[in-house]
């Protein structure tokens, strides 16, 4: 069944986010009940510093209008300097604790992200970006590493002390102030979201244009071979140019929204404490409002538009951060195309039987790729694939990795069908030398152990002789502990080839599946190779796939394709004998060989 990429609405996005993130955070209940109580203590702190510095200012008032000496009152600037300081504390307090819970929710999503990724199947792998999908993928755990910790213990910790001084000002004082202030927070909060909402495209053009240029660079680089063998160097700076240019205008768009938004809430603010200094001072010249008074108010309204202010940038930075959420929620809701039936079982090779029973198979609709195709593999026995390029033959091996499934017959394993059984068994049991092998950025003797990776030292290196590598690695200046570099590229085709082979040795599954394994060696590599692998050939069901007929004249049947159909099959010597496809296969490539003359057997 073909996977469905589930759409995602930007309403999803926004404010269902937290639903999905839940399940990250339900574990560290107590640490966000912790967090929360040292948020709340913070907040009551700071409401009390304004009245505990209006009764300062109206004692100190006090004495200088009787014209007697000032007496501090000393008790009430103790009390300020330990509620300011008690403010700080549960501030801090509650950010080490909710530190604790967004750095794992961050491990738990980047993990599920990087699981679910290698779960997707191969198709998706093909189509995909590198550079542009790392780039997702870092922002969209970075734009959750702020939502966590700016939207739950900024955004609701401003709205209830704004709550609390609206309140205190409506019932301490003239309800003028707390209209003032409603007004202003209400105006300044519709005029960010409104205005937010109107520049979020230009912050999606900046992360699409950075992913662009990023798949850009990492394309060209990893292709460097390429572009300097072809002297397109100024090609692709050209192309990289008009990606940065691109990006350039995008961050130019959002720089002068972002302009416009700071300069409109900038208004707002200086508007609405103006009008309220206004009515407290005229309060205080008509002696209905003392100094200390004034004071209060005006550091209220500092007090509430610093994080108002504050919140305008969570709140940018919030849309910002969804944005970029946006990209990785999209690969999170691409199902596999390959999956695991409900409840699938373990595939159990008792003998390593395949069997293919009239598979068709297509990429796409209007393209057959394979024909009602059917044949056996037996237990123990070597069966080779042959036929020109195009036929089809690789595509038996995808289809049987099940990197693929089938249009149409079945596939099965000692009886077993391999869609109904679990995938990492399937592929457990199935040993695969591609025909281009990848390796990692890192020694040689660390990537055949990636054919197992509990295998003990002795075990590897048994696969190394066999694949006759060991002569290789001596020669080199680390030995084994030689770096192979990115993809490998340190070493030869004919090498690499041979590191996958020392893998799949290594990997020693019931079926191995070589997949023109030695297309890239010279003819007496070849011939070593050969001959370990005919000695392993007894001891496991092999699917050799092979475009050089010499590689596969030892095989106890030859599969014959030819545009997706099987044409021909028998033994090398009965194929020959029918002078049919195979026969002419043979002829072409013994007279395209200048090194060795035609040898019938």
């Amino acid at each position: 069944m073909r996977g469905q990429h589930a759409s995602v609405s930007y309403k999803d996005t926004n404010w269902r986010i937290i639903n999905r993130l839940w399940p990250y955070l339900k574990t560290h209940c107590h640490r966000i009940g912790l967090a929360l109580m040292c948020l709340i203590g913070a907040k009551i702190a700071s409401v009390g510093l304004p009245f505990i510095l209006k009764h300062i200012i109206d004692a100190l008032d006090q004495h200088s209008n009787t014209h007697s000496s000032i007496t501090l009152p000393l008790g009430l600037l103790l009390a300020y300097g330990v509620t300011r300081f008690s403010s700080v504390l549960f501030g801090e307090l509650r950010d080490t604790l909710f530190g604790r819970v967004t750095e794992r929710a961050m491990h738990h999503i980047g993990l599920h992200v990087f699981e679910h990724l290698h779960r997707l199947d191969l198709a998706f792998h093909l189509d995909r970006q590198t550079g542009g999908l790392s780039r997702d993928i870092e922002r969209g755990t970075n734009g959750i590493s702020f939502l966590l910790r700016f939207m739950v213990f900024n955004i609701v910790p401003t709205l209830l002390e704004i709550g609390l001084v609206v309140a205190l000002l409506w019932w301490q004082y003239h309800f003028i102030f707390a209209g003032i202030v409603l007004s202003a927070v209400t105006l300044y909060i519709g005029f960010s979201v409104f205005t937010t909402e109107w520049r979020t495209r230009f912050l999606r053009e900046v992360n699409q244009a950075e992913s662009q240029s990023s798949t850009r660079a990492v394309d060209s680089l990893l292709n460097h071979e390429t572009v300097k063998l072809f002297t397109n160097e100024h090609f692709e700076c050209q192309r990289y140019d008009a990606e940065l240019t691109r990006w350039e205008h995008a961050r130019r768009q959002n720089r002068l929204s972002l302009f416009a938004l700071n300069g409109g809430q900038a208004l707002i603010i200086a508007a609405a404490l103006t009008t309220a200094l206004i009515i407290a001072g005229k309060h205080v010249a008509a002696g209905t409002m003392s100094l200390g008074d004034f004071v209060l108010i005006n550091s209220f309204m500092i007090q509430i538009f610093m994080p108002l202010n504050f919140l305008g940038f969570v709140y940018r930075e919030v849309k910002g951060s969804l944005a970029s959420i946006e990209k990785m929620l999209e690969l999170l809701a691409i199902t596999p195309r390959i999956s695991d039936a409900p409840h699938a079982p373990d595939l159990h090779v008792t003998h390593g039987d395949i069997q293919f029973d009239h598979v068709s198979f297509q990429y796409t609709a209007d393209r057959d790729i394979l024909r009602q195709v059917s044949f056996r593999v037996p237990a123990k026995q070597k069966v080779a694939i042959v036929g020109a390029s195009g036929a089809g033959k690789s595509t038996l091996f995808k289809l049987l990795f099940r990197f693929y499934d089938v249009t149409q017959g079945e596939i099965r394993i000692d009886d077993q069908p391999i869609h109904r059984v679990n995938l990492h068994s399937l592929r457990r049991a199935i040993g695969v030398i591609p025909q281009d092998t990848v390796l990692f950025n890192t020694s040689i003797w660390e990537n055949i152990r990636y054919g197992r990776v509990d295998a003990t030292d002795s075990a590897v290196q048994e696969a190394i002789r066999l694949a006759h590598l060991d002569q290789f690695i001596e020669q080199l200046p680390n030995g084994r502990n030689t770096l192979v570099g990115e993809r490998g590229l340190k070493l030869s085709g004919g090498e690499k080839q041979r590191v996958a082979i020392a893998r799949a040795l290594l990997k020693k599954p019931p079926s191995l599946i070589f997949d023109e394994a030695t297309s890239s060696l010279d003819s007496h590599s070849e011939q070593v190779i050969l001959q370990a692998l005919q000695e392993m050939a007894h001891e496991q069901t092999t699917l050799v796939i092979a475009h050089r007929l010499s590689t596969v004249i030892d095989a106890d049947h030859i599969i014959v394709l030819a545009k997706g159909q099987i044409v021909e099959q028998g033994t090398h010597r009965s194929l020959l004998q029918q002078h049919g496809q195979y026969h002419k296969l043979w002829t072409l490539q013994q007279h395209t060989r200048h090194d060795s003359k035609p040898a019938l057997p």
